[in-house]
């Protein structure tokens, strides 16, 4: 037996070289100035909406009316995401000068500044520029200046990031040096920096989600997501077989059974505040799920199902996004970790578990299994962890997706204040929520063999219902972010691949809740 741990410890170690190897995500750099910078591949006007002619300090009367001209003809007015590209602008040491809009500063959003950095970021890949000049100076308040810039430049790296570390020969990574022109260096530098952390969360949530299960199995999972939140300060406990065994947590023990890469527990635990009491986040770490006994039998569903580790790893990003701040909080992650296989040794239909608290569970459907890992993760924070709220994430049910599509994530909880700062949360990043009720499906889960079962119909509410059993009297909310952790192809600030979903809404809603 020691031999076989040995070996496994090997295996986890190579595989945690070639993640640091390729932990670099961005190829990109980004600078900042108070100065003047007349020379480079592209330069980029950021314009805000006017009715007047558009004179750019500095500039001189040809240039100025070269300008005009162009965005005449271009009918420009500087309306949010507006572009007008002009090549060989007169006057200028510029290949390009693109000029994009940013509406009313005082008005425009965070999410809309992010979507216009990522159309930057496209547009210079494709232009093939090395040297990109982005001039602010139009912006004249000092604050939106800092905000939209530090958006602006957030939106271009979260477009920028790539997933090629099984490429033979991969396309060649974005590259070019961005240099911002503000009013501000010193203040738009702090509000990037913040941005920055939270882009590092997305992105080790992007590539934790995008890992092919063979490879994101729970002891690397575990393994990585140490690697990158020790060094910021970050306590963290890994929980094997054994120990999740000992702690009685049969529910979340029972999933991985038939796989050799069995269940494992994740603890991340960042406390930079004198609150006694954490906010917990419980996310879904289905390393890979064939359904079980339950086979998924779509050949398109089952080769998606890496994504099923996309709730846990967006607690693993916003855990990683709020010590990289320095955020003043006390919030604990939790990823309860698994891989749904088939073997001699595998939970089969209709099997009961016990979960951590002493919970007897009808396994009704072995692919009902999030839900599952997700009792003892909640458990877990609840009783271990004396959790002062408990959020949970993950991609839980396709009613769901036929509810609400992917625009919004399903919200359910009981909680005002939660509610009430998640959908604040949701509409500052994009990452929207949507309440669906709770109210009146309390039976749906109620089993003839044991205290509770994994299923029910509607199915987003059975869910949600049988999660929130395992909370307590906790303040408590589930979203179930089904359909939201993959896209097939680039869209706004993601490019194809996993999104990343969650770490964004999460770690804003943890400051919101701290009363940041």
């Amino acid at each position: 037996m020691r031999k076989i741990t040995r070996w496994w410890s090997l295996a986890v170690a190579a595989l945690l070289l070639s993640f640091t190897a390729s932990a670099q995500y961005l190829n990109t750099s980004a600078s900042f100035t108070e100065s003047t910078v007349t020379e480079g591949d592209v330069l980029v006007l950021l314009v805000p909406e006017h009715e007047n002619t558009l004179s750019v300090p500095g500039w001189s009367n040809e240039s100025n009316r070269h300008l005009q001209r162009a965005l005449s003809a271009a009918d420009f007015t500087g309306k949010a995401r507006q572009q007008a590209d002009i090549l060989a602008p007169a006057g200028l040491s510029f290949d390009r000068l693109l000029v994009l809009g940013v509406g009313a500063p005082s008005e425009f959003p965070r999410h809309s500044a992010e979507l216009l950095g990522a159309d930057l970021a496209v547009y210079v890949d494709r232009a093939k520029a090395e040297r990109v000049v982005v001039d602010a100076g139009l912006i004249t308040g000092a604050s939106e200046n800092r905000d939209i810039v530090a958006a602006v430049a957030h939106g271009v790296d979260l477009r920028n990031y790539r997933f090629d570390r099984y490429k033979s020969e991969p396309a060649a990574r974005p590259a070019a040096q961005f240099t911002w022109i503000v009013t501000s260096r010193s203040n738009t530098e702090t509000a990037y920096g913040q941005m920055n952390a939270l882009a590092q969360g997305v992105f080790i949530a992007r590539e934790l989600t995008n890992l092919p299960g063979s490879d994101g199995y729970p002891a690397a999972f575990a393994e990585y997501a140490r690697q990158q939140l020790e060094p910021l300060g970050v306590e963290v406990r890994i929980y094997d077989r054994e120990q999740v065994k000992a702690l009685g947590m049969g529910s979340l023990l029972s999933v991985s059974e038939g796989s050799q890469h069995k269940s494992h527990l994740l603890v991340a635990h960042y406390k930079n505040n004198n609150d006694e009491r954490p906010i917990a986040l419980v996310g879904k770490g289905n390393t890979f799920d064939t359904g079980g006994y339950n086979l998924k039998t779509n050949a398109a569903s089952i080769l998606r199902m890496q994504t099923d580790k996309a709730g846990g790893a967006a607690v693993v990003g916003a855990v990683k996004a709020l010590a990289g701040q320095q955020a003043p909080v006390n919030v604990v992650g939790v990823v309860p970790l698994s891989r749904n296989m088939i073997s001699g040794e595998a939970t089969l239909p209709g099997d009961v578990v016990v979960a951590g608290d002493g919970t007897t569970i009808e396994v009704a459907n072995t692919d009902a299994e999030g839900r599952l890992i997700l009792a003892d993760g909640i458990w877990y924070a609840r009783e271990h962890l004396n959790a002062r709220a408990i959020a949970d994430i993950a991609t839980l049910t396709g009613a769901k997706v036929g509810a609400l599509g992917t625009e919004y994530s399903a919200v359910f909880t009981d909680d005002e204040t939660i509610l009430r700062t998640m959908r604040e949360a949701g509409d500052l990043t994009r990452e929207r929520v949507w309440q669906l009720p709770m109210d009146g499906y309390e039976r749906v889960i109620q089993s003839r063999i044991a205290d509770i079962k994994n299923t029910g119909a509607p199915g987003a509410q059975a869910g949600a219902i049988f999660l929130r059993h395992f909370a307590g009297d906790t303040p408590w909310i589930h979203i179930d972010m089904a359909g939201s952790a993959l896209i097939d192809s680039a869209s706004g600030i993601h490019p194809e691949g996993a999104t990343g979903y969650g770490v964004r809404l999460l770690t804003e809603w943890v400051k919101l809740y701290s009363g940041e």
